[in-house]
């Protein structure tokens, strides 16, 4: 059965919402994050807040982590000051996404120290964690799986397991946010090339959902956050570009040519170069509506 008592390592746009479902549940958690705005919430709710990722170690035998970077999980798992010094760590899950060959390397040394890993990236934005409708991509050992469970339910309706080697679950993230991210870019090209031609936006989104263009991004980017303009709660670009790299570089190692993956990578490392990492991903569509004069959907009147 699960500990009642958790770690949670990254309380951030994602990790702050999971880590508020779990103390919903009933679990009490000692909680870390390099910013006090992040913890602070969690703290007044009843979370403890540690000064490092060690002295959350040093707390509970179960530490979870929601981390931005593979050099961030990196550093806070195996690093100086990281979980792997901790005392009383003997499980560790990782809801980032790092890449199947940092998973293995942080799973191949936690072993070393007795320590058990699963990789569990997550997929559902910020709605989903808020939610508590997140997919959970888990690779691991299978009894360790199931006897996160009840935690995974606090955070997720569709946890799917998907084997015992180390890295499956990150692969399985990577391919997600792949085809994502490429709905993502291509929606935004097919949305805008039909208002210059004149189409009506909202009746564009109306034929795609009823047709074979149906996508995420047709039946909730572009209506809960395009069409609207709030351009809110999806990914930070700088982080799908991140993934999308991670996705091709494994796709490379494989021997596995990904055509359409390198043009995705190319769009955004345009948008990041330009200055937009930060911004969210569904907002790449203002390039195109820059580039054609046009703009889709409009702002709500208040």
């Amino acid at each position: 059965m699960a500990d009642e008592t958790l770690g949670f390592i990254g309380v951030g746009d994602m990790g702050g919402p999971m880590a508020s479902r779990l103390l919903d549940a009933g679990y009490t958690l000692f909680i870390h994050d390099v910013r006090h705005e992040a913890t602070a919430p969690l703290a007044a709710r009843g979370a403890t807040v540690l000064d490092s990722a060690k002295a959350v170690a040093d707390a509970v035998k179960t530490v979870i982590v929601s981390l931005p970077t593979p050099d961030v999980v990196r550093a806070v798992a195996i690093g100086d000051n990281g979980i792997i010094h901790g005392s009383s760590v003997r499980r560790y899950v990782d809801l980032s996404t790092t890449g199947a060959v940092m998973a293995v390397q942080i799973s191949t040394a936690l072993k070393e120290k007795g320590i058990e890993a699963l990789d569990s990236p997550v997929s559902g934005g910020v709605r989903g964690a808020e939610a508590g409708t997140l997919a959970l991509m888990v690779s691991g050992a299978k009894a360790f799986y199931e006897d996160m469970l009840p935690v995974f339910a606090a955070i997720g309706k569709n946890p799917f397991y998907l084997g015992e080697a180390p890295g499956l679950g990150q692969t399985m993230k990577l391919t997600n946010n792949y085809l994502s991210a490429t709905a993502n870019i291509a929606t935004a090209e097919a949305m805008v090339m039909g208002v210059k031609a004149g189409l009506d936006p909202k009746i564009m989104v109306d034929v795609f959902n009823a047709s074979s263009g149906r996508n995420d991004s047709t039946m909730n980017k572009v209506p809960n956050s395009i069409l609207n303009r709030r351009f809110d709660k999806s990914m930070k670009q700088r982080l799908l570009y991140k993934d999308v790299r991670l996705c091709m570089a494994e796709a490379e190692a494989l021997d596995m040519p990904m055509w359409l993956g390198n043009a995705v990578k190319q769009v955004l490392a345009f948008a990041v170069s330009q200055g937009s990492g930060d911004e969210p991903s569904v907002a790449l569509i203002k390039y195109l509506e820059d580039w054609t004069g046009v703009t889709v959907g409009e702002e709500e009147k208040a």
